[in-house]
């Protein structure tokens, strides 16, 4: 046999991880039975029930009974004890992967009982062995996917120490890329198992790269698009932006896609290169917001009334606790609008948080009307005076 000819037979093999899993516990059972088929009931032991010896189908069903029982004394008892030690340590990692542990380790009982069961009542076929062989690798793979999402504080904590303001982010992404190298190699490992040659199986799907290539070439944009998300610490979640004419709240930072939620409560998903390549107005990143307001007052105020109210509202501006003495503060006379004389009002408030921003600038509002109500003047509105130069005269 060549080389290549024992390559190839290596590499479409199946995958085989039964076999030994009972280490030959099974046929040291089976063996027990011998003196019972030997014994004065063996003719009633021996009857066959669909194809299957009496005794061998009722040791059967008690041993898959017993593994079941033997579940559940595991999760209590074992389990619960590894628990409790691990209270008493000083990470909670532990404590996350004995519970992420939990759901494969009961699923890997079931799996037992029932090569037991298809061992004892010989009915264990290459298509059975093949389906136990699916799920134990199953079972392992989901073990280690559920160990990885246990760590997702871990990687948190590590990206921190590189990039705290995106660690979350960072780490997001981080686990997304282990979660599909993983899932790849279960899923190589299971075809494996069927008997598919893996290796081939690539190699074909290199026949049609190109084709794949331009198909994906959106995909890579958006992977490229997030890694200039993370690099330029652009947006994180839980701020409020606008990109384009998505506006709302940043849930997720994805491989592929951004999702934001709206102030309407939809969830936006935006490609991660458009939102690369968009401008992006981030609201959240501002510790100030503006108030800019124009207010009329009637043509009837004089001019000494008009400098006292421009004064005082000033006044009132550079006292407030709420408003940015910081930044631009300018109270104006701006013009001789069409039916009233417009003060421009400009300036800041001292916090960003919206809630916070309505409130003072209600209560600028408020003291805006006391001041031009303590000037004897008053707010005008849209109006329009007809002069007639000359009645027509009276009929009699």
């Amino acid at each position: 046999m060549d080389t290549n000819t024992s390559i190839e037979q290596n590499l479409t093999s199946t995958l085989n991880v039964v076999d030994n899993l009972d280490m030959g516990l099974a046929q040291d059972i089976q063996n027990q039975l011998i003196p019972l088929y030997t014994s004065k009931y063996g003719a009633f032991f021996q009857q066959m029930i669909f194809d299957i010896p009496l005794a061998n189908l009722l040791l059967a069903i008690l041993v898959f009974l017993f593994i079941l029982v033997l579940r559940k004394v595991f999760t209590r008892i074992i389990l619960g004890f590894l628990q409790r030690l691990a209270k008493h340590s000083k990470t909670f990692y532990d404590d996350r992967i004995i519970s992420a542990l939990k759901e494969p380790l009961r699923f890997a009982f079931i799996i037992m009982a029932l090569h037991f069961f298809f061992l004892l009542i010989f009915k264990e076929t290459v298509f059975i062995k093949t389906i136990l062989n699916t799920l134990v690798i199953y079972t392992i793979f989901w073990a280690m996917l559920a160990i990885t999402e246990a760590l997702r504080e871990l990687f948190y904590d590590l990206t921190a120490k590189f990039n705290p303001d995106l660690s979350r982010e960072m780490g997001n992404f981080i686990l997304a890329i282990l979660k599909i190298v993983i899932g790849g190699i279960g899923l190589a490992a299971i075809l494996q198992t069927w008997g598919i040659n893996v290796t081939a199986l690539i190699a074909s799907l290199g026949l049609g790269g190109l084709a794949f290539a331009l198909a994906a070439k959106d995909t890579a944009a958006n992977l490229f698009g997030s890694f200039a998300l993370l690099a330029d610490k652009s947006i994180r979640i839980g701020e409020w932006v606008k990109v384009g004419g998505v506006e709302g709240v940043v849930e997720d930072v994805g491989m592929r896609t951004t999702k934001i939620r709206s102030f309407q409560k939809t969830l936006i998903t935006v490609p991660n290169q458009l939102v690369a390549n968009q401008p992006i107005e981030n609201f959240s990143r501002r510790g100030i917001r503006r108030i800019k307001m124009h207010i009329g007052l009637t043509y009837g105020t004089t001019s000494q009334q008009l400098v006292k109210i421009k004064s005082d509202i000033e006044a009132m501006l550079r006292s407030h606790k709420g408003i940015s003495q910081k930044d631009s503060l300018m109270v104006f006379f701006d013009s001789f609008g069409d039916s009233s004389l417009d003060i421009f009002i400009y300036t800041f408030t001292a916090t960003a948080n919206w809630a916070n921003y309505l409130e003072i600038r209600e209560d600028i509002h408020l003291k805006i009307m006391q001041i031009v109500e303590e000037n004897g003047s008053s707010f005008a509105f849209p109006s329009q005076s007809i002069y007639v130069e000359q009645l027509p005269p009276a009929q009699s």
